[in-house]
């Protein structure tokens, strides 16, 4: 038993020694390398509205309440935020508010049930997702809206609501921006646009002329006429479709629009969709029939 105990009492004292030592290296290392942070980022991150989406550029409030208390952002960011929200956290942190220009989410299909032919009717799960992966939805033109919400579902702002003929519908006013519907649409139909960016290409089809028609009324049929009346420089063709450079906004005018014959490219202002003049009239309000022969 003595033997025993002289064997374990050294081993015990040894393991408590140890433990003594590594406590206090960890307490020394918690001391030297603790990171203070700034007591006001709490207090910005709760004025904010916690919906943490992405529109103002970081990964959620807290990141952006960090963002803010740092001087890299201003809080007209947040664009979720009530605008007196934001003008409580510049006056809270001593800031300007800053100035930021909307920016919602655009469609570029124009191609509901009543303009845009369907080849076949699919009867799979309610999801445009599902659909592109089962055979595509069953819409003859292969980049054209499929019209089963996923963006809608996706958008926690309700920011978006389906039209009667099929096609999501945005409300720039409630738009924030997130991304959301960007991400859900697994034909790449949504971009981020600034409101001051009124010219739009409002179609993805890569088909030409009879072929692109023949599929859908309002296609771009890559005629050209588009680019040939706005500033050298301002767009070009690609892929037989118009590319505008948004980086000389400053030369769009609703001139490029007007010889359009499909009005696939259009003028938005004051959430109005605007065509130009010679653009085909769709006065039909029912769906087509299914079957590209019909």
């Amino acid at each position: 038993m003595t033997e025993l105990l002289t064997g374990v009492v050294p081993a015990v004292l040894f393991m408590v020694a140890l433990g003594i030592a590594l406590a206090t290296v960890i307490a020394a290392a918690v001391r030297k390398l603790h990171v203070h942070e700034d007591p006001r980022i709490d207090e910005v991150e709760e004025m904010l509205p916690h919906a943490n989406c992405g529109a103002c550029g970081y990964p959620g409030c807290r990141p952006f309440a960090e963002a803010i208390v740092k001087g890299e952002a201003l809080p007209s960011k947040c664009t979720v935020n009530s605008a007196e929200g934001n003008a409580e956290i510049a006056a809270f942190m001593g800031v300007e508010l800053g100035q930021q220009e909307k920016v919602v989410a655009r469609l570029a299909c124009q191609g509901g049930t009543h303009v845009a032919k369907m080849r076949a009717r699919y009867a799979g799960i309610p999801s445009c997702r599902a659909a592109v992966a089962t055979g595509g939805g069953g819409k003859a033109c292969a980049w054209g809206c499929l019209g089963l919400g996923d963006c809608e579902v996706s958008c926690t702002f309700d920011a978006i609501y389906m039209s009667e003929h099929g096609l999501p519908v945005v409300v720039e006013d409630k738009c924030v921006a997130c991304n959301d519907c960007v991400i859900a649409c697994p034909l790449d139909l949504f971009e981020l646009h600034p409101v001051s960016h009124k010219l739009w290409v409002a179609c993805k089809s890569l088909a030409e002329g009879d072929q692109a028609l023949a599929e859908c009324e309002v296609a771009c049929n890559a005629c050209g006429r588009c680019v040939m009346d706005a500033p050298p420089g301002f767009m070009k063709m690609e892929e037989n479709l118009p590319v505008i450079d948004y980086s000389k906004n400053h030369l769009a005018s609703r001139k490029i629009i007007e010889r359009c014959p499909t009005g696939a490219i259009v003028w938005l202002e004051n959430q109005q969709v605007m065509k130009g003049r010679a653009a085909k009239k769709i006065i039909r309000k029912t769906p087509l029939p299914v079957g590209l022969e019909s």
